[in-house]
């Protein structure tokens, strides 16, 4: 027996020893990747600063013609730095320089067929992909699975967004990532549906020093807010995805497993130091009301999409990254300057009834006055309105210096959402002629709702709207739908999606109405860090019913309602005012609703805590807005740096708590900074701050 074990433990070094052991660290040297195939399994770690953030973690793939997650003999690497800039309209910069550190690893399976992991890591960044040329005669492949796993360290915790089951919610519309995120939670905890996670997903590492659940808890309810300082001694890691078209599926992470992924035969501790990890997941079977296959069909010579880790020993990377469209590549021109601007919407507060020709000029007439250049006409304006009256309708909209925006059901068979127009958008020959009408009676953009999750044959759809749309100088905005994966960059006409318990939730429930501040503190770190958002309006009724009266109330105030249309992040904002905010809003408080800026050029993240906090700065142009946002029920003071405002006095939007009212009182006033850009600010609870 003894023998037995000395043998094992020869063969052991043996296969280390043969191992091929890679690196590739970021341009400035804190983030590095470490690649080794051991016993033919390839596994990937990362390390910031020298701690570690992944532990070796599986990589590879099950094909329709081989498994490539085993069995794995190592080729050849190669090592090059990639250097990128350009210009975008629609992110949160408008001039990004990317900077990487590229590896590629070649490995080969029995057969001899060759398959290459590609990892680009930038300072605070990494994206990794597997790509395969053609093997012979096989030009093509189906992929029937992902071996590819994150595994965290122990004491790790998350702020995740369940996957929701198929075929479900109202009119089985579901998934349309519209679930209510976690913050704060342990990894082992088990997903609501049992379905695992939507991207993106957001960790905390623990520094190893500190005890199991302490640094945790620096923003918790337990413990007085702390600014960034506070919150730092541990590590923060978003994992998400981008590239993803229509020759791919969109995919997910499992639920938390505890066992290695680097361990062939699954065993605990399988040589990973005992932790679980999550892996990629593709689309549950009964997406599509059942149609369709899970696996992704690839031709060859091809690649997957890309698979993002954003590192950051504070939130700053993650707020400010890139990475979704650093890595992308645009796939046509656009046919014409698509513009960024603002639109109003009857729907949200006056619903289904609204959309009719009266209403819908007073919205046009409200767009007008404030200056806004859109207006989103809502489901059933083809029944409602009547396609003959909606050209009138866009006619009267131009003459008022406004264009109309039209929704439509992307239905052809995945679920029993009624809505219509419907049937216009599902085919190559009704969707071009739809859009050719679309184009000649002068509207701008369409919102097309309800999908059916991330198949394949799904996400071709959304690329053959948005391909089609560019050729007749359409916009589009997603609703119920998939998280946008780097479209921004690949498609010059996409503007937003959806893929969030958006604002409309604010007005069927109050549940959602006293969430709302959660939800938008924890979107900068989440959601919108990834991608642009359409959250469907900054709400400025306090009651959410026409009358402005009755039903349930809003539960943030004035001012965090304004920082909040600057906080989210899209190149066509919802600003969800009703026509009477033009005589019941104070004059401060319209005046910067007609200005606020869609179109960015820079983001600075400050200061906050996901779920709790958010200030941040953005820049269009040479005017900075500084803003603010309190998620909790305790007055928040916080010193920060603002150097663009530094040596100045600049105006400063904040909230004066009211003994008269449930909302504090708008006040517009001064703040000084000094010459070293710092300032001292209070946000009320559920309020908000802006400095400009």
């Amino acid at each position: 027996m003894k023998k037995l074990l000395i043998s094992a433990a020869m063969m052991l070094a043996m296969m280390t020893a043969n191992a091929e052991n890679l690196k590739v660290t970021s341009p400035d040297g804190r983030l590095i990747v470490n690649l080794t195939d051991e016993g033919g399994i390839v596994t990937y770690a990362v390390t910031y600063d020298g701690q570690e953030v992944i532990k070796p973690s599986q990589l590879g793939f099950v094909s329709n013609v081989g498994d490539f997650s085993k069995g794995l003999t190592f080729k050849k690497s190669k090592t090059h730095e990639v250097n990128d800039r350009y210009n975008i309209r629609n992110i949160k910069a408008g001039n990004v320089e990317y900077h990487a550190n590229e590896l590629n690893a070649t490995y080969a399976d029995s057969k001899k067929r060759e398959m290459t992991i590609t990892f680009r890591v930038s300072d605070n960044n990494i994206a990794f992909r597997y790509s395969m040329p053609q093997w012979g005669e096989t030009a093509s492949i189906i992929v029937k699975s992902e071996a590819t796993s994150f595994s965290l360290p122990d004491g790790t915790t998350s702020f995740l967004c369940p996957q929701s089951s198929p075929m479900v919610g109202w009119m089985r519309t579901k998934p349309s990532y519209e679930e209510e995120y976690k913050p704060d939670a342990p990894l082992t905890d088990k997903s609501a549906y049992g379905e695992g996670y939507t991207y993106p997903c957001l960790f905390k590492v623990q520094p190893p020093q500190a005890p199991r659940g302490g640094m945790s808890n620096a923003a918790s309810n337990e413990q007085p807010f702390l600014p960034i300082e506070g919150v730092r001694g541990g590590l923060w890691v978003l994992i998400s995805e981008t590239g993803v078209d229509g020759k791919y599926v969109g995919s997910h992470l499992s639920d938390y497993t505890m066992r290695s992924p680097s361990s062939p035969s699954g065993e605990l501790d399988g040589g990973c130091g005992g932790s679980g990890f999550y892996q990629i997941a593709f689309p549950m079977a009964g997406e599509a009301n059942g149609h369709g296959t899970t696996d992704a069909a690839l031709a060859l010579p091809g690649a997957t999409p890309w698979r993002t880790i954003t590192v950051g020993n504070n939130l700053k990377p993650v707020v400010e990254t890139t990475i979704s469209t650093d890595v992308v590549e645009q796939k046509y021109d656009a046919s014409i300057d698509y513009r960024p601007g603002r639109y109003t919407w009857s729907w949200l507060i006056w619903q289904d009834n609204s959309i009719n020709y009266d209403d819908q000029v007073k919205f046009i007439d409200l767009a007008s006055a404030m200056g806004y250049e859109y207006v989103l006409v809502d489901n059933w304006w083809d029944t409602q309105i009547g396609r003959d009256k909606i050209i009138n309708l866009s006619n009267y909209a131009q003459s008022k210096g406004v264009s109309l925006m039209l929704w439509y059901n992307s239905n052809g068979a995945w679920s029993d959402a009624p809505q219509t127009p419907k049937q216009c958008m599902n085919t190559t020959l009704a969707r071009r002629k739809e859009m050719a009408w679309l184009k000649s009676i002068g509207v701008k953009g369409i919102k097309v709702d309800f999908f059916a999750g991330d198949k394949q044959h799904t996400m071709q759809l959304y690329e053959d709207i948005l391909t089609d749309a560019n050729d007749f100088g359409i916009q589009v905005i997603f609703h119920g739908c998939t998280l946008p994966r780097g479209w921004e960059r690949m498609y010059p006409n996409y503007v937003a999606s959806e893929a969030v318990l958006a604002s409309e939730n604010t007005f069927f429930n109050e549940h959602h109405a006293i969430q709302e501040g959660f939800e938008l503190t924890m979107h900068p770190f989440c959601r919108n860090a990834v991608a642009s958002m359409d959250w469907g309006g900054t709400i400025m009724n306090r009651y959410m019913s026409p009358d402005n009266k009755s039903r349930h109330r809003r539960y943030t105030s004035d001012i965090f309602e304004m920082a909040a249309s600057i906080v989210i992040q899209t190149s066509v904002q919802c600003i969800a005012m009703q026509p009477n905010n033009l005589s019941d809003l104070p004059q401060m408080e319209l005046d910067f609703l007609r200005e606020v800026p869609t179109s960015w050029d820079e983001t600075r993240f400050i200061d906050g805590y996901p779920g709790k906090y958010i200030v941040m700065a953005r820049r269009s142009g040479d005017k900075w807005y500084v803003v603010g946002l309190n998620a909790t029920k305790e007055t928040l003071k916080l010193d920060i740096d603002i150097p663009m405002f530094a040596g100045t006095t600049a105006a400063y939007y904040y909230d004066k708590p009211s003994k008269k009212s449930l909302w504090p009182e708008s006040i517009l006033g001064k703040i000084k900074v000094d010459a070293k850009g710092k300032a001292k600010i209070t946000i009320q609870p559920n309020g908000g701050i802006i400095i400009k």
